[in-house]
């Protein structure tokens, strides 16, 4: 029987594509939960949002998170309600710089 094709959310493909410009820092979280060890790295590099953490919890789970004003969410959240986030506007100009996808109806 032949598999059927995920579909791709439209949304969650463009808050991916934004979320790409965004900084990023890979940390291992140790004895710490992940979400523990991100925000104790926030606070101990003073790291300023928009950031996206990718916390590796062991040699096969990584678990990713943003940084936002607002606080730390969940990075699957983040690209699927990227308009709720003031810090991932973009600007004119690197809206201009995005690529043009066509749309086929």
């Amino acid at each position: 029987m032949a598999r059927r094709r995920k579909r791709k959310s439209r949304r969650r493909q463009e808050g991916r594509r934004i979320l790409e410009n965004v900084p990023q820092f890979s940390i291992e979280c140790g004895e710490d939960k992940p979400v523990t060890a991100a925000r104790k790295f926030i606070h101990s590099e003073g790291i300023a949002p928009p950031a996206l953490l990718l916390v590796k919890r062991n040699e096969h789970t990584t678990d990713r998170y943003f940084w936002a004003e607002k606080g730390l969410f969940g990075a699957q959240y983040v690209e699927e309600n990227h308009f709720l986030f003031p810090s991932l506007k973009l600007s004119d100009d690197e809206a201009d710089e995005l690529p043009v996808v066509a749309q086929a109806r």
